[in-house]
């Protein structure tokens, strides 16, 4: 797979700082799923962080902080971070395949328009925003469009043409409210 466009550095910073909300943190880690150079900058980004952190003074900090459970967890092979990232289970990036299951088709799509179906992804209650995926038959476009606040766009197979290029599997358009989308 070729990836062609990336988050923005900015989205990538918050990724890496465990700051982005549950929608954004689904598509920036799919794509991390399947984008080595992203992966790489995020790990770089985790390290400069980390040398930042322990450079500050060492402060006290109760047994029960919520730092301390999770370095507990760490030690104990708990942690996430611990297991391999394996990129994909069939088309379904995997950090998307527990809410999705491996196949696109075996979705309950819902037509919202000729040739376009929607697919809304179960989220958290105390998610902000939506999820969704959208199949587009061949020929069939968008209509026109702007964003309220930021919007990524990961996709996961075929290929859109707009004003800002060609994007194919495992590229993210990441948008915010100055685009808007001509069909």
């Amino acid at each position: 797979m070729t990836i062609s466009h990336h988050p923005d550095i900015a989205s990538l910073m918050c990724c890496s700082a465990g700051a982005q909300p549950e929608v954004f943190a689904a598509v920036i880690s799919s794509h991390l799923a399947v984008c080595p150079a992203c992966r790489a900058e995020v790990a770089r980004m985790q390290q400069l962080g980390v040398a930042l952190f322990e450079s500050l003074p060492v402060a006290q900090m109760a047994a029960d902080a919520p730092v301390a459970a999770m370095r507990a967890a760490e030690a104990d092979g708990d942690a996430a971070g611990s297991t391999a990232l394996a990129a994909t289970a069939g088309e379904v990036p995997y950090p998307l395949v527990h809410l999705l299951g491996a196949r696109l088709d075996d979705l309950a799509w819902k037509p919202v328009a000729a040739g376009i179906e929607i697919f809304a992804v179960p989220l958290s209650e105390s998610a902000a925003g939506d999820l969704r995926l959208y199949r587009i038959a061949p020929g069939a476009a968008l209509p026109e469009h702007g964003h309220d606040g930021q919007e990524l766009t990961l996709v996961l197979r075929g290929r859109y043409t707009d004003a800002l290029g060609t994007f194919g599997p495992g590229d993210v358009a990441d948008l915010d409210d100055t685009v808007t989308h001509l069909s």
